[in-house]
């Protein structure tokens, strides 16, 4: 059994390749930022953890340190300008450091390209740029190259499932006609850990693809018949450009257009498979890849019953505040801004916590749902993520689970909710969460903090402050009534017995 890293343990592959990874008997290291952000995750407790960022040397070479495998799924999406010249930096270093290491094989996962032909978008460039970094390496690198990734929570899946189930007719530009090799995640998955046990000489890209090459628009179409739903009239135009499409996309899906331009961009040329030559080394299932109407089908069931283990979202969103919540007393004679609220509560502390850690997505947050509702849009016209990303699971959160424009920074099941901003602010704002039980009664506690940079965040908090005592206002009374709610659904309803021997009591 090998010696794994992963690294982007908390995006949406690595997320789900560590676990996979540990079925299979391996042992695994994660390399994160941030050690807090795999705290609740579910295999947690099975790995070891090394905090270091692609870009320090030092703890990049310290991550590596007794490794057979490393895998490299950190990419760049939504990035600003530079985002080449980093991607390109953190790549070279990780390689060297691999070599210096001793590592036996570096596996990373890039993008489908046409061969010959048509120009690159600056993502997808990026993203073959990376592969050939590893592949001149020092050390025996295997890059697969993969289109469309279907699966539950992936982007280019949200973004394909939100267009088809939102507009019934589209006006689309020519990207729907470009015809793209889709793969399910679970192959995928498969094809990585494979790469684990598999001789070290192999030292190559392979294009990986499943067994359907289809057009955006007939994606659409399939996915429809899928869900039920009636076949979508589609009309192309040719004026919609990629940045146009993208902006589009975020008004229609939870996916920003920051995020989904690369996506679009991606969808410009042809991308199928040229060759199969990993079944050679990793031979297909018996009963074949998964075809594209199985991989639609298999990521909205899991919708449906809310397991979905790892979003696009999960990945941290790029420009978003990394800061934590500044102490009280750190920040005495400092510009903290803080508005505090608490309200008894008529139910118990359970059926309170379950409010709290129920709180966005499609639960809302039981405060004037029109001014959220503009407030999100607000941020994504200034290029922000908005409130469409939702949530992850309905009921549960844990550490580094994006809500809406927020990412759970702490959570204490049961106490307490942390939750850091994502929106675009000129500061660092948290909304926190809490119950207690105070005097034999369930109270509920309310803190929103806002750290303003320079004068524009003092003069956004002076200028937004009656919006928020509109909002912040509102909240602890309906969470309160919500809270309630919940407690006498799940007290116990007393039939004609129980009056009757009350009468006799």
């Amino acid at each position: 059994m090998a010696r794994c890293l992963v690294t982007g343990a908390t995006g949406y592959i690595g997320g789900r390749l560590v676990p996979e990874l540990l079925a299979a008997g391996h042992d695994v290291r994660c390399m994160v930022r941030s050690a807090g952000r795999l705290r609740d995750l579910p295999w947690a407790g099975h790995v070891e953890v090394a905090e270091a960022d692609a870009h320090d040397a030092d703890r990049t070479a310290a991550a590596l340190r007794g490794i057979d495998v490393a895998y490299y799924l950190i990419h760049t999406m939504g990035g600003g300008k530079g985002f080449e010249e980093a991607d390109r930096t953190a790549a070279v270093g990780f390689a060297r450091a691999a070599e210096a290491a001793g590592v036996r094989r570096i596996v990373y996962l890039g993008g489908l390209t046409p061969g010959t032909g048509g120009e690159l978008s600056p993502h997808m460039s990026s993203r073959s740029e990376v592969g050939e970094i590893f592949l001149r390496s020092g050390v025996p690198a295997v890059v697969l190259r993969a289109a469309m990734i279907i699966g539950s929570g992936s982007a280019s899946f949200e973004m394909l499932r939100y267009l088809t189930e939102r507009l019934p007719m589209m006006t689309t530009p020519r990207w729907v006609r470009s015809r793209t090799q889709p793969i399910a995640v679970r192959d995928v998955l498969r094809y990585l850990v494979a790469w684990a046990g598999i001789p070290d000489e192999v030292d190559r890209a392979f294009d990986i693809g499943g067994p359907d090459v289809l057009t955006y628009a007939e994606m659409i179409q399939h996915h429809a018949s899928v869900a039920g739903l009636p076949t979508r009239v589609i009309i192309p135009v040719p004026v919609l450009s990629p940045g146009l499409s993208s902006h589009w996309v975020g008004l229609v899906t939870p996916v920003p257009a920051n995020i989904a331009r690369p996506l679009v961009e991606s969808l410009r040329n042809p991308a199928v498979c040229r060759e199969h030559d990993i079944a050679a080394h990793v031979p297909d299932p018996p009963e074949g890849l998964i075809g594209f109407r199985q991989a639609v089908s298999l990521a909205l069931q899991r919708i449906r019953e809310a397991d979905v283990a790892t979003r696009w979202s999960s990945a941290s969103t790029p420009g978003a505040p990394s800061d934590p919540l500044p102490t009280d007393p750190d920040w005495a004679g400092g510009s903290l801004y803080i508005d505090r609220r608490s309200m008894p509560v008529d139910a118990a502390p359970e059926a309170l916590w379950r409010v709290i850690e129920g709180i966005g997505g499609e639960n809302g947050w039981y405060s004037l749902p029109v001014a959220w509702r503009i407030r999100g849009a607000l941020d994504r016209m200034a290029g922000g993520v908005g409130l469409r990303r939702g949530r992850r699971d309905p009921r549960r959160l844990r550490v580094g689970d994006s809500i809406d424009f927020w990412r759970v920074e702490e959570i204490e099941p049961g106490r307490l909710l942390r939750l850091r901003a994502e929106m675009r602010l000129p500061g660092l704002a948290w909304l926190e969460l809490s119950q207690a039980e105070e005097d034999g009664r369930t109270v509920y506690h309310q803190r929103a903090v806002f750290h303003p940079r320079g004068l524009l965040g003092h003069l956004y908090w002076w200028l937004s402050s009656p919006f928020h005592r509109l909002i912040f206002g509102r909240m602890p009374r309906n969470v309160a009534a919500a809270a309630a709610r919940q407690g006498a659904k799940s007290r116990p309803r007393r039939g004609p017995h129980d009056r009757r021997a009350r009468e006799r009591a």
